[in-house]
């Protein structure tokens, strides 16, 4: 609670992770879709880390859960966006 006590808000890492990805995906779109794919899946990590280190207001699930569902969405996102950008790093069976 503040001063005047009111209970204090607590938003967190998310007005962070909402600008970055609004950033990200603006990218995506006007300018470079493999990258843009990666930045969104960059500022996705980041969020995990952000809510694992202890912001936000979410009360239903554990930090963890959150922190690992947003880490393996990021990750998967950059790894896609990778391979859009180098296709020689994709993995050739049967050859």
């Amino acid at each position: 609670m503040n001063a005047g006590g009111v209970p204090r808000e607590r938003w967190g890492p998310y007005p962070v992770v909402l600008a970055g990805a609004v950033l990200a995906v603006v990218f995506a779109v006007l300018a470079d879709p493999e990258w843009g794919g990666f930045a969104l899946g960059a500022v996705m990590a980041l969020g995990a880390l952000l809510r694992l280190g202890g912001g936000g207001r979410l009360a239903v699930r554990r930090k963890a859960t959150d922190a690992v569902t947003l880490a393996i969405f990021g990750i998967a996102l950059m790894v896609g966006s990778l391979l859009l950008q180098y296709p020689w790093l994709m993995p050739r069976y049967g050859r």
